[in-house]
């Protein structure tokens, strides 16, 4: 679960990354307050929200067991831990 959150959050991050690395390389002052308006902070805002949306979507579109698949908890058989899986 964390995994999930800690990668979506990563996603989220992905377009402030891309705009701070353009600032450094064209020498505007990455630190500048004039560098980061309010207009090019929402549109960022809006490019991480589709891109973590997108992200969901994917991740409950291409993980998990298929649509007939049972899941099998997991257990101990013959003093041995057997994970859980998908049969």
């Amino acid at each position: 679960m964390i995994r999930t959150v800690l990668t979506e959050i990563g996603i989220f991050l992905i377009p402030f990354a891309v705009y701070a690395l353009f600032l450094a390389a064209t020498r505007s002052g990455l630190f500048a307050r004039s560098s980061w308006p309010v207009t090019i902070v929402s549109r960022l805002a809006l490019v991480a929200v589709a891109l973590v949306i997108a992200g969901l979507i994917g991740l409950a579109q291409f993980s998990g067991g298929g649509p007939d698949s049972t899941y099998v908890p997991a257990h101990i058989e013959n003093g041995k831990f057997v994970p859980g899986t998908e049969r």
